[in-house]
């Protein structure tokens, strides 16, 4: 398996990867359960530059020139400036009076999303990937990585805490109850 900083061909990919991921999050975003219109919402995003979801914050991982797996991580510090393009075409296209919750702040590199194949679950890629993202932020750079996991999935966080993450907090991101946890 080969782990890279995505392009914007890969767009497509990530943005279907990316729905396996945070598909309610984004049918919160456009106020209706559509595949289809979620997927084209993120694919917006992921395809354009200086967005939360953009492909530059994605890392790709490939297995026989196949894009089996994708980790949404960036700089909890610009999540202001990330969201603002999101959340302008939201009000703009969806609803004007959403309200957002911060789910990082500054003093984490934030995995906002990891999506594994539905073909792929189950074979080790999202954690080979955290595995790859902890030694880039946190080993060689010496940053904090910092994520947030739903109540209602243990296995997902029994799979963090494995890894070396421990619980700093709770959030709430459009109603949903989220641990947050670190790794530093």
């Amino acid at each position: 398996m080969n782990i890279r900083k995505a392009i914007v061909e890969d767009s497509e990919a990530i943005a279907a990867l990316l729905m396996l991921a945070t598909g309610e999050v984004i049918y919160r975003f456009i106020g209706e359960v559509d595949y289809g219109k979620g997927k084209d919402f993120l694919l917006h995003f992921v395809k354009s530059v200086g967005n939360q979801y953009s492909f530059q914050n994605c890392y790709v991982a490939e297995e026989e020139g196949e894009i089996v797996a994708t980790a949404l991580m960036y700089d909890g510090a610009k999540l202001e400036e990330l969201r603002k393009p999101v959340l302008e075409y939201i009000h703009q296209h969806y609803d004007a009076n959403l309200i957002i919750e911060n789910e990082t702040q500054a003093g984490e590199f934030y995995v906002d999303s990891l999506g594994v194949a539905t073909s792929q679950q189950g074979k080790g890629l999202g954690s080979t990937l955290l595995r790859f993202l902890i030694d880039e932020i946190v080993h060689k750079n010496g940053e904090t990585l910092g994520l947030l996991v739903d109540r209602t999935n243990p296995g997902a966080k029994k799979l963090y805490l494995k890894l070396g993450f421990q619980p700093v907090g709770e959030k709430k991101l459009l109603g949903l109850s989220l641990e947050h946890l670190q790794l530093k």
